[in-house]
């Protein structure tokens, strides 16, 4: 008696059903039709300025000629990358960067989480949004600007910053605050306080405002004080805000803001003011060394996704959500 091994035909999906899948992804292409639009700028922006430039990158591993292009430049594989890692200057230029980024995650990412918590405690609407609008005002000046503000306070010659330490302590010969290098880094954090803090404090009292009153009227009826508040209800409810704001910023921490350092930057401060992204710009575009400064960049670039990948780890490993 014979045995029937064929395996079983699986069926195909009927026509109509396939049918009405592509008629509704249409109907929602169409029903959506003003929101996808205004996804398309943002979606060419990326496609243009962040995707098809990466094309570029192969040069890290050429000698690049312009005149030869892509195509006809020679291959020399890691060679560059050797170069960058036994160079002199590599060591000088991660700590300087590094050091930057270890200030900028202690002083500068706290300061709009401690400043939404102080605009949050106020009873008065409208002096809360009085300050609020007067301290994000900074993020919309030019980098050139804030430089200029900062000579015109800690000039040597006539900063009024400048005059009035030189009279508390007593008189004694002027400091030069922007020629010192023990000056530069301080600057450096006080600029990015001024200038970022308001704008990033919006973000916090978004999550504030979204955090039910309820919460607080249960804590006040089992006894809460303002403190017991503010760490059992506040704090809870703008964690995941916070852990997603800091795997985002750890991603930019080997990214060091170019105009800010350039502008800062002089021959008496250069030993501690040299970082990844400003030695792209002496290598690559002062010195033609195109190759070179790409393989600077594309290391920095691998060491910010190293790092967004694994804060975003760290954050699951402790238990919160994660960005992805």
């Amino acid at each position: 008696m014979a045995t029937d091994l064929a395996p079983p035909v699986t069926k195909a999906a009927p026509k109509g059903k396939r049918r009405r899948g592509g008629t509704a992804a249409r109907s929602a292409l169409l029903r959506y039709r003003w929101l996808y639009l205004m996804l398309l700028p943002g979606l060419v922006y990326f496609v243009v300025f962040k995707y098809l430039p990466m094309y570029g990158l192969t040069i890290a591993f050429q000698d690049f000629v312009p005149f030869l292009g892509y195509s006809d430049s020679p291959w020399v594989g890691f060679k560059h990358f050797e170069e960058l890692f036994t160079g002199p200057d590599f060591g000088r230029l991660l700590f300087n960067t590094l050091f930057l980024a270890l200030l900028t995650a202690i002083f500068v990412f706290p300061a709009p989480i401690v400043i939404a918590l102080l605009l949050n405690e106020l009873r008065l609407n409208v002096y809360k949004r009085y300050v609020q609008s007067l301290i994000y005002i900074p993020h919309f000046l030019s980098w050139t600007i804030v430089f200029s503000l900062t000579y015109i306070l800690f000039s040597v010659d006539f900063g009024v910053v400048a005059g009035w330490i030189h009279d508390l302590t007593g008189g004694g010969p002027k400091v030069d605050y922007l020629a010192q290098s023990e000056w530069f880094r301080p600057l450096v954090i006080l600029q990015l306080l001024w200038k970022t803090s308001g704008w990033g404090t919006i973000i916090y009292l978004a999550a504030l405002a979204g955090v039910d009153p309820q919460l607080y009227e249960a804590a006040r009826m089992d006894g809460a004080g303002r403190f017991r508040q503010f760490w059992h209800v506040t704090l809870p409810a703008i964690r995941p805000t916070i852990v997603v704001m800091a795997i985002l910023t750890s991603g930019n921490l080997l990214d060091q803001s170019f105009e800010q350092i350039w502008l800062l930057t002089n021959s008496l401060n250069r030993s501690v003011a040299d970082v990844f992204d400003t030695f792209v710009y002496y290598v690559g575009v002062t010195q033609g060394g195109y190759s070179y400064a790409t393989a600077v960049g594309l290391f920095k670039g691998v060491a910010g996704v190293v790092l967004i990948f694994g804060s975003n780890w760290l954050a699951k490993r402790m238990g919160q959500r994660g960005l992805f």
